[in-house]
């Protein structure tokens, strides 16, 4: 690293200041990296305006002429006399020209307690500012959720890639489905309400399969020590029983006219963005119109794909987004595509397994959306397609917005992509590695 390259990190690190080039030891700086942080403190002094004209040569090229701000002789003279003091010892320094101050790193004596150091050195009246030398980090998305390595459908559309852009933060999403885990210890704090239009078995809504398995593919909280990471575990769900479960050990479920028209008006009355609807059904006009209704109001309906021949169905209407597994193609020429085989999610009781189907795919890109809304919140249902849809490839294809991602091969939506490509933030690349697609997946005793 070259002085001045130094010299830039220094001050993007420690406050993006101007600084005349004598003052600034940036190399020293590197020294406190990975020291204890208890030992250092930062302190200024006033510092009088005063700029100087750099010399020819002393600033890198197309810098050459611009006045600097630097420290004066009266702020050096205090500083120093301040070092002697206190027996502080200066790492580096530099002037804050639009604060007038005058900072330096300081180590503090051995042995010295630094809260009471810093408590006597604020106290005096020549200090302008005392305080800890703090450490931060940047945002990660490298999760603590120790299932995350078994979570293929993540990878094979790049939604931790977007999750540094967008996590879905305070979208609504409805599941309009059979009951769920809503106590789940990965549903902590993702709920924000439940309601049953099937029956009133508290119990047997909690221990409703097919809807825990949804909430768990869309929101299950990132970096909390548990099981998985949802797609969008920063979204507000709410879970609506329209449906009811056929066996205990089995996900199907059954709904009607009735439950799921009572699901929809409590949906809509709940002013959420996005409802997930991971079912398939006849063309059935009080639903219809309820969709209708939504649709003008703004809502994102999310459905699984018709897996008749014809393509029709409940779901197959203008606006509405259609999912289907990658592994099983909808006859439908408008379906989007999320991984649909061995995708880790919640069970009830607390529980984790892998579940499969057109249902889970629908769920993923539910989440998926909610990354978008939470991005740019006037996003429409066409519009919020047509990105999608422009961000996928097409298995084989080797073009698109989406071509060399892991989402690219796979035939999925590809959530970083999309993401990256509403914000106007460029494409995502494909992580490195082997493609996901080719992992083996093991069925493990999760719990």
């Amino acid at each position: 690293m070259n002085r001045w390259t130094a010299i830039g990190l220094t001050l993007s690190l420690l406050g993006a200041c101007s600084t005349a080039p004598p003052r600034i030891e940036s190399h020293a700086l590197g020294k406190v990296t990975g020291q204890s942080g208890d030992r250092y403190i930062i302190a200024a002094v006033d510092n009088d305006p005063s700029a100087f004209l750099a010399s020819a040569g002393s600033t890198p090229h197309g810098y050459d002429n611009i006045a600097l701000y630097g420290p004066t002789s009266r702020a050096q003279a205090l500083m120093r006399s301040l070092e002697k003091e206190y027996r502080l010892r200066e790492i580096s320094d530099w002037p804050i020209e639009p604060l007038h101050m005058h900072c330096a790193v300081l180590r503090i004596p051995d042995g010295a307690d630094r809260a009471a150091l810093l408590a006597t050195i604020s106290a005096d009246p020549r200090i302008k500012l005392a305080q800890p030398l703090q450490s931060f980090a940047t945002r990660s998305n490298d999760y603590n959720d120790p299932y995350l390595e078994l979570q293929r459908g993540l990878r094979q559309m790049n939604v931790l890639e977007a999750h540094p852009w967008s996590t879905g933060e305070g979208v609504k999403v409805a599941i309009v489905d059979t009951g769920a885990d809503i106590g789940h210890p990965d549903l902590r704090g993702r709920i924000a309400a439940a309601d049953n239009f099937v029956d009133s078995d508290a119990d047997r809504f909690r221990r409703d399969r097919h809807g825990t398995e949804m909430a768990g593919a869309i929101a299950a909280v990132a970096n909390n020590h548990e099981g998985i990471v949802g797609v969008a575990p920063g979204v507000r769900l709410f879970v609506f029983k329209a449906c009811w479960q056929l066996h205990d050990d089995a996900d199907a479920a059954t709904c009607n006219s009735f439950t799921l028209a009572r699901a929809l008006v409590a949906a809509l009355d709940a002013h959420v963005q996005i409802i997930n609807l991971s079912l398939t059904g006849p063309d059935d006009p009080l639903l219809s119109d309820l969709i209708h209704e939504g649709l003008r109001r703004g809502v994102v309906f999310v459905g699984a794909a018709s897996s008749t021949a014809d393509g029709r169905g409940l779901l197959h209407q203008p606006g509405v987004i259609e999912v289907a597994s990658v592994e099983t193609p909808s006859p439908s020429d408008t379906a989007l595509y999320a991984p649909g085989r061995d995708i880790l999610t919640l069970m009830p009781g607390g529980h984790y397994d892998f579940a499969t189907g057109d249902s889970i795919a629908t769920a993923q890109v539910s989440g998926v959306v909610a990354l978008l809304l939470a991005a740019h919140h006037a996003l429409t249902a066409a519009a919020a397609y047509k990105l999608l849809q422009s961000t996928s490839a097409h298995p084989g294809s080797g073009s698109g917005a989406g071509a060399g991602s892991v989402a690219a091969v796979a035939g999925a939506v590809d959530a970083c992509a999309a993401v990256t490509a509403l914000l106007g933030r460029g494409n995502c690349t494909r992580p490195t590695g082997t493609d996901p697609a080719d992992d083996p997946v093991h069925h493990l005793a999760l719990h």
